[in-house]
């Protein structure tokens, strides 16, 4: 029986607090008047937010445009100054090393390689590329002449363009 005098308690208690609550056929009204404002709130905030979101993904991107654009100007800068320094090499002995020098040394050294005796090879250098054209004997002289090439201090690359030719 306790359990039906707490339901009996309860019941008389909510009974009274709806009796003793002015009604007003405004409440329906007023009810849903504040919720349609909740909602408008919400919407509003939510629209405010989505403007901030926004803005700032603008300002990331800005930023990051910047960045890059600073990165791929420095990167432009270190590689003309490692341009720059790589044609003013000096050799081992004190000689500045230029694509005429280095011409000069592969060709030089291509007049005392047996395997390359009957060659006919044109050395050019440009910004320390090594370029050679011509005929070779063998596939064996066309490798010794691009190694011989590649050796060769100062050069950066070698660019080949040997033919061999059978006999």
């Amino acid at each position: 029986m306790s359990i039906s005098r707490g339901v009996i308690l309860t019941v008389l208690l909510g009974a009274l607090g709806a009796a003793c609550t002015p009604r007003s056929e405004d409440q329906p009204t007023k009810t849903a008047d504040a919720g349609y404002k909740a909602v408008e709130e919400t919407k509003e905030a939510g629209r405010e937010a989505v403007d901030d979101t926004k803005n700032v993904a603008e300002e990331i991107g800005d930023k990051t445009k910047e960045v890059a654009g600073k990165t791929a100007d420095k990167t432009k800068e270190i590689a003309g100054d490692i341009a720059d320094k790589s044609k003013d090499v000096v050799s081992a002995t004190g000689e500045k090393i230029t694509d005429a020098w280095i011409t000069t040394k592969v060709s030089g050294k291509f007049v005392d390689e047996t395997l390359l005796k009957d060659s006919k090879i044109d050395v050019d250098s440009k910004d320390h590329v090594v370029t050679l054209k011509g005929t070779v004997g063998s596939n064996k002289a066309k490798a010794r002449a691009v190694e011989i090439a590649r050796g060769t201090e100062g050069v950066v690359r070698v660019n080949d363009q040997l033919v061999v030719n059978a006999r």
